[in-house]
This record gives C-alpha cells, sequence and structure tokens, in this order.
C-alpha cells in the first residue's frame, strides 16, 4: 500500500492506538508526533490535520488508553457470577494487579496532571469510574452477606490508594515484584472485607 492511500484509510482509532502503543513505550513527555508518524508510515502533516497539536494527540490517547481499559474492566466484571466473583475479576483487570495495558501510561499522566487541567480531568474520571465499580462490588456483596464492610467509601480510598503506591513500587522503583503486589492488595482487600484472600486468588 503506499504512503498517499495509507493517508488516505488512516482512522483516528488507528491513530490512537499506535500513540498509545508509543507513549506506554516511551511516555508521554518523550513521545513526539514523527515518532507516531514514523510507526503508521504516515506524514506528520496527518496527525497534525487530525489532532491540530501535540499536546491534543497525547491528550487524546490518554483518554483513550484509560477508556479502553475501563471498558475492559466493565466487561470483565458483569460477567461475574457474584460479588466475590465481580471483586476479583476486577482485581484481575484493574492496574499493576491485572491486565489493564495503560498503566504505565496512568504513572507518567500523575506527573503531567499537576499542571495539564487536560490529563487531571481524564486521570478523575479513571478514579471515580473505578471507584464506582468497587462500591458497587462491595455494596453487592454487603447487601448478599459475602462481605463485611462498615464504611465502603473508606474501603474504596484505601485500597485505591494502596494499589497506586504499590505500582510506583512495583513499575518505577521495583522495589517489590508485580506478584507480591497482586498478593498484597488481594490480602489487604480481604481483610477490608471479611473474607479468605484465597477466594480473589
Amino acid at each position: 500500500m503506499t504512503r498517499s492511500r495509507r493517508s488516505v484509510e488512516l482512522r483516528r482509532d488507528e491513530i490512537l492506538e499506535s500513540t498509545t502503543e508509543t507513549l506506554d513505550r516511551i511516555g508521554l513527555a518523550a513521545t513526539r508526533v514523527t515518532d507516531v508518524a514514523k510507526a503508521l508510515d504516515v506524514s506528520t502533516a496527518l496527525i497534525f490535520y487530525h489532532f491540530g497539536t501535540k499536546d491534543a494527540l497525547v491528550a487524546e490517547a490518554f483518554a483513550y488508553a484509560v477508556e479502553r481499559d475501563l471498558a475492559r474492566l466493565d466487561k470483565a466484571t458483569a460477567g461475574g457470577s457474584d460479588a466475590v466473583d465481580r471483586l476479583r475479576r476486577a482485581l484481575r483487570n484493574y492496574g499493576p494487579t491485572g491486565k489493564a495495558l495503560g498503566w504505565r501510561i496512568w504513572i507518567d499522566a500523575w506527573a503531567l496532571a499537576q499542571r495539564e487541567p487536560v490529563i487531571r480531568k481524564v486521570l478523575r474520571r479513571m478514579e471515580l469510574r473505578w471507584g464506582e465499580v468497587l462500591r458497587a462490588i462491595i455494596d453487592e456483596g454487603v447487601a448478599d452477606g459475602s462481605f463485611t464492610c462498615p464504611d465502603p467509601d473508606a474501603t474504596v480510598a484505601r485500597v485505591s490508594a494502596l494499589i497506586d503506591g504499590l505500582c510506583v513500587a512495583a513499575l518505577v522503583y521495583r522495589t517489590i515484584t508485580r506478584a507480591q503486589l497482586r498478593v498484597w492488595v488481594a490480602e489487604t482487600v480481604a481483610r477490608e472485607l471479611g473474607i479468605d484472600a484465597e477466594q480473589l486468588s
């Protein structure tokens, strides 16, 4: 396929998908429009045509990565048979405890979010959505007697903060392994909800 034909057929989703792969590989700050164009074998002009600026491209690609991971989380938890199973699926599919592909991008975004309101807004949406999913699972388990949790909001906040902190230790400092991270999160969640950690393995 020629470059001109490729340029005509390229869709925004393809650009965003390629950009997320580039962001994950070299980071938000280091990514250039030329990196994305080269990966797609198109001109930088085409990227600018679709997104206008590098900042807009990065912000949209980050939002795309977040929405992709949240959609996978929703799909995973929707297939659960009960609250415990949905919780297990949530932990397997969220962030560094599971298969979410965008987690390294999220870490990059935390630093940028201090000064970039668009990135901060996307991060906030991700955090709120995760909290909603976890809270709904906890409420379901409390209602059917599977969980004991006197303060679900506090549990959601503590579990989320634990995952965030351990993810930095695992992926940035590399002072713990992903396996340790998963075990410690499962143990903490189990204590918070009055269940056996083995139920989450």
